[in-house]
């Protein structure tokens, strides 16, 4: 793949895929943004739609306005120029009849089932609004990336996550006790469309020569998924291997390279099970926000990752460098780092000596 901003693609895919396999090249990985920073702003405004969701919907200005963000930007380390259709994280409930309610940066599911007999009126359609959005997104950004940007997938919750999407994360939480057999016959049928509908985006990408890659941007040249299950935070370890390990593994099974997306202090106490598959190559660890900030008081956490021969992602601010680069040892880390573009070719110098 050759990309006008990006001369040395092929260096920093050799860097992943190394990561992958628990090698290091020159130094570990390193992209040049932090968590969630494709989600710090939506498609934006100027006047011409008669509401948010209308300007969601609108495929051309996303795909153009995500081509004028990158023009004449330079691309160092690991970053790489990533265009992932985006209606928000939430698409893969509305893919079976639910409906999204669109914020200016995001969008929200309105919970639809408020007694389990609305279950039955849950489907994935192929003819849905939503999924033939995501596709739309997915075709024109395809026409137009050539030379300019690589083209991933949307961001997909399935098993436990889009269960709590149609029902609501509090209800659910009782529900696992007054009717576990409800909630499995849930998690059936979100983990009965969820392969087929990855699969039909990795075809139409590889089809078009682009890589496996979604919102993290770590491509693969196999098959790359971002298993997670953000309402497991509120739940035991005996809950997490009962209601949503089996469709981890399934999940993680399917793929060539997983990376599992492990969102704050509250994931931790299900680390075991995680570590557990060997199917998973790497753990991305967001520490949180607030006093769950600074990423130091995580490093036993980290290095636990590292001692189970897993990758580990992490997120650092640009003053905490220095101290987790004296603390730890690089194998295995990938650094994910919010930096002045004029300042990442010396961070890529220090991070050769580490």
């Amino acid at each position: 793949m050759e990309l006008i901003n990006k001369p040395d693609f092929e260096r920093a895919m050799a860097r992943v895929e190394a990561w992958f396999s628990q090698e290091m090249l020159d130094r570990p990985p390193v992209r040049f943004a932090l968590h969630n920073a494709e989600y710090s702003q939506g498609p934006g405004a100027d006047g011409r739609w008669q509401s948010l969701k209308e300007r969601w919907f609108d495929a051309e200005h996303q795909v153009d306005q995500f081509a004028a963000s990158i023009e004449g930007r330079r691309f160092y380390g690991e970053t790489f120029p990533v265009f992932s259709p985006n209606l928000g994280p939430n698409v893969f409930a509305a893919f079976h009849g639910a409906e999204l309610d669109f914020g200016e940066v995001t969008s929200w599911v309105r919970h639809c089932i408020h007694d389990w007999d609305d279950l039955n009126r849950l489907a994935f359609c192929a003819e849905n609004a939503y999924f033939k959005k995501i596709g739309e997104l997915t075709r024109l950004a395809l026409d137009k990336c050539e030379g300019r940007f690589m083209v991933g997938y949307t961001d997909l919750h399935g098993s436990l996550d889009c269960v709590a999407d149609w029902r609501d994360p509090q209800v659910l939480c009782m529900d696992l006790l007054d009717c576990p057999e409800k909630v499995h016959e849930a998690v059936a049928l979100a983990d009965k469309s969820f392969l087929s509908v990855f699969d039909q985006y990795d075809a139409v990408l590889k089809k078009h020569g682009q890589l496996s890659v979604t919102w993290m941007c770590i491509p693969s040249r196999g098959k790359m998924h971002i298993p997670s299950c953000d309402f497991t935070s509120m739940l035991s370890t005996e809950d997490f291997d009962a209601f949503y390990l089996p469709s981890l593994k399934a999940e993680v099974r399917h793929m060539t390279h997983t990376v599992f997306h492990l969102d704050g202090k509250g994931m931790i106490r299900h680390l075991d099970s995680i570590l557990a598959l060997p199917e998973i190559h790497a753990v991305q660890f967001v520490q949180g926000v607030g006093d769950d900030l600074p990423i130091m008081q995580w490093l036993p956490v980290i290095k636990r990752i590292q001692a189970a021969g897993k990758g580990v992602v992490v997120d650092l601010q640009l003053a905490e460098l220095e101290p987790f680069i004296a603390e730890m040892e690089p194998e295995g880390l990938y650094v994910c780092l919010a930096a002045p573009e004029a300042v990442q070719p010396d961070i890529l110098k220090r991070l050769e000596k580490w």
